[in-house]
C-alpha cells in the first residue's frame, strides 16, 4: 500500500504554509512599497517590478524541475561527494514541498507584490501624464504584468522539464554555497564571542 502522510502532519504543514505566506507577503509588500516610495524615478520602480517577476519565474523553474528530475544521477554524485549533489537530492526527495513553496508560495507572493507595484507605477504615471485615463492605464499595466509573467513561466517550464537535473544541480550548488558561507560566519561569530568571554574572565 502507498504511504499516506498522517492527517495531523498534513494539517500542520498547511498551517505553516499559511503563516509563512501571510508573513512573507506582509514583509515583502512593505519592503517593495518602501522601496518604490524612496525612489521617485519611474524607471527604477519599473525595474524593481521586473525583478519581482523574474524571481517569480526563476522559482517556478526550480519548483517544476524538482518534480521532473531523477534521483539516480544525484545518488551517484552524492556518493562521490560532489558539492551540491546532497542538496539537489534533498530537493528531489521533497519535490512536493519544494514545488508548493517555489510555485505556489513564492509565486502568489510575487504576484501580489507585482500587482501592488503596478498600482504604484500607474499612480506615478498619472502624475507625469495627468490627462491619461486611469482606467485604461490600470488595465494596461495589469495586462503587461500578467503577459510577461505567463510568458516567462511558459519558457521557464520548458527549461525546467528538458533540463531538470541541471536546474536542480545548479540550485543544489547554490544552496551548498549559501550553507558554507553561513556556517563560516556562524563559526566566526562564535570565535569572537569566545574571545570576549575569555577577556572578561581575565579582567
Amino acid at each position: 500500500m502507498p504511504y499516506r502522510q498522517p492527517r495531523h502532519s498534513h494539517i500542520r504543514h498547511v498551517l505553516k504554509v499559511l503563516i509563512l505566506t501571510f508573513t512573507a507577503t506582509v514583509f515583502f509588500a512593505f519592503i517593495s512599497e518602501t522601496f518604490v516610495r524612496q525612489f521617485q524615478i519611474l524607471w527604477v520602480a519599473v525595474g524593481f517590478l521586473f525583478f519581482i517577476v523574474t524571481v517569480n519565474v526563476v522559482f517556478d523553474i526550480v519548483g517544476t524541475a524538482a518534480t521532473a528530475a531523477s534521483e539516480a544521477p544525484f545518488n551517484a554524485m552524492a556518493a562521490r561527494k560532489v558539492t551540491g549533489a546532497q542538496e539537489g537530492l534533498a530537493l528531489i526527495k521533497n519535490a512536493d514541498k519544494v514545488a508548493n513553496f517555489a510555485n505556489d508560495v513564492v509565486g502568489d507572493i510575487s504576484g501580489t507584490i507585482a500587482g501592488a507595484l503596478g498600482i504604484s507605477i500607474m499612480a506615478r504615471m498619472l502624475l507625469v501624464f495627468p490627462k491619461s485615463s486611469e482606467l485604461w492605464g490600470n488595465i494596461l499595466v495589469t495586462a503587461v504584468i500578467a503577459a510577461v509573467t505567463v510568458a516567462g513561466k511558459a519558457m521557464g517550464k520548458r527549461v525546467a522539464i528538458t533540463r531538470a537535473n541541471q536546474v536542480v544541480f545548479l540550485t543544489g550548488r547554490l544552496i551548498a554555497g549559501y550553507n558554507r558561507v553561513m556556517s563560516a560566519l556562524f563559526r566566526r561569530k562564535n570565535k569572537t564571542s569566545d574571545k570576549k568571554v575569555r577577556k572578561l574572565g581575565r579582567s
